[in-house]
């Protein structure tokens, strides 16, 4: 079972190629800072534009350096059942925990169609997280569809990004207790946690790990009024991460961190200064800038 505060890991770029160095260090320091798990190669690692050997890379940099101090669950979905069999393959094969399968996007399948998509990828034999984002993929698994996804053998758990936060109690009821439960909105995880969630995979990691699994180190401990109290400090930081498309405002964020170069790949672009000025506004509401 998977909880607290996973990362979904920004993929740090240095003249239009990979920084390997700057992503090992970021890697380091995630753990270091209390992190639970990590994520690479997710929308927010701006899979979109990696080819694939960029893409079986960064997994196998973020598990050679996480070396099994936390779990690493590699993103290797694809609007193409062949394409994802192959980078969930890729993934069990480099050491994986597990691999997180987003939604077919684009090509707009059925139910029918998204069951058929995970009973295939469920032969790998690698634990399987569904990433349920209607906004990005347009399609939204049903609870219906979940919990016959759940009955596969390596359909573990759901990262839920519908900002729906009643779903986590819905789900719970069809799935069952042991299937996991991951808010894909930093927002409204606290909603999702009180409703049966249990953790995160989360942007605002990225720039706040420390804070991020105080939070759910509190609320795991019982504490929920602590877990309210840093949620406050950082909602802000919640809100601002995604006044532009994720990842731009995050590498920004890491950058003034001294973490990153801010720099992304076409067709994404560097924040505008007024969204600087709310992103910084924020992490210093964060108590992360001075």
């Amino acid at each position: 079972m998977f909880s607290g505060s996973i990362c979904a890991l920004i993929t740090p770029f240095r003249g239009g190629d990979l920084d390997e160095a700057a992503y090992s260090a970021f890697v380091d320091w995630q753990i270091s800072e209390g992190t639970h798990g990590l994520v690479p190669v997710g929308t927010t690692g701006e899979s979109p534009t990696l080819d694939h050997a960029e893409h079986k890379r960064v997994v196998e940099l973020c598990i050679e350096v996480a070396d099994r101090r936390v779990p690493v669950i590699a993103g290797a979905g694809s609007n193409s059942t062949a394409e994802a069999l192959d980078l969930t393959r890729h993934a069990k094969d480099a050491g994986a925990d597990a691999a997180l399968i987003v939604t077919p996007y684009y090509n707009k399948p059925t139910q029918e169609g998204l069951y058929r998509h995970f009973e295939a990828l469920n032969q790998v034999g690698l634990p399987l997280i569904i990433y349920n984002i209607p906004g990005r993929s347009v399609i939204d698994m049903s609870v219906e569809t979940m919990a016959r996804c759940a009955r596969l053998e390596n359909v573990i758990g759901v990262k839920d990004a519908t900002a729906a936060v009643g779903r986590a109690t819905e789900q719970r009821t069809a799935c069952g207790e042991d299937f996991c439960q991951l808010s894909g909105e930093d927002v409204t995880q606290i909603g999702f946690l009180a409703q049966g969630g249990d953790g995160c995979i989360s942007v605002t990691a990225n720039v706040a790990p420390k804070l991020m699994s105080e939070m759910h180190g509190a609320w795991q401990a019982g504490d929920v009024r602590q877990a309210q109290q840093i949620n406050e400090r950082l909602t802000p930081l919640h809100v601002e991460l995604f006044c532009e498309s994720n990842p731009a405002p995050a590498k920004y964020a890491a950058s003034l961190l001294g973490k990153c170069a801010d720099e992304l790949r076409l067709p994404l672009v560097s924040i505008s200064a007024e969204s600087r000025a709310r992103v910084e506004k924020a992490m210093r509401h964060a108590g992360l800038l001075n």
